[in-house]
């Protein structure tokens, strides 16, 4: 079971403690309208705890879906679900090796995303339990 302290990894702390935001010069600028839509839509895909989960293993490494079976309590078709849905929104990137699938993170923002508000949920919630 991933658990809200392993949600930020050592890189992750490293990115939180260093302020520097790059900008994408090849991108076009959007208008304001665009970035909220497109935030909506990222969030739509995360707006399931499965699908929170499963960024949240795929953090780290990639892995097949046996290996996310055994860190995350669902049945394979609802995972398959999931996953499908993640993959579609370009949030995870996929490759056969053999029968395997292996799924990882392509859309590094989710993953920042995810890490950030489940670690801010975990602290408020250690500090309401006082």
């Amino acid at each position: 079971m991933v658990r809200a302290n392993q949600l930020l990894t050592g890189s992750a702390k490293k990115k939180m403690a260093s302020p520097v935001v790059k900008k994408k010069s090849l991108q076009p600028e959007m208008e304001p309208d665009q970035v909220f839509e497109q935030a909506a839509d990222l969030f739509r895909v995360m707006s399931a705890p499965m699908r929170l989960k499963i960024i949240s293993s795929l953090c780290n490494s990639e892995k097949n879906v046996s290996e996310l079976l055994g860190e995350i309590v669902t049945t394979q078709p609802n995972m398959s679900q999931h996953l499908n849905t993640l993959y579609q929104a370009g949030v995870l990137g996929k490759r056969r090796d053999g029968v395997q699938i292996f799924y990882r993170i392509v859309d590094e923002r989710a993953a920042s995303m995810c890490r950030a508000v489940c670690m801010q949920i975990a602290i408020g919630a250690e500090h309401y339990s006082i």
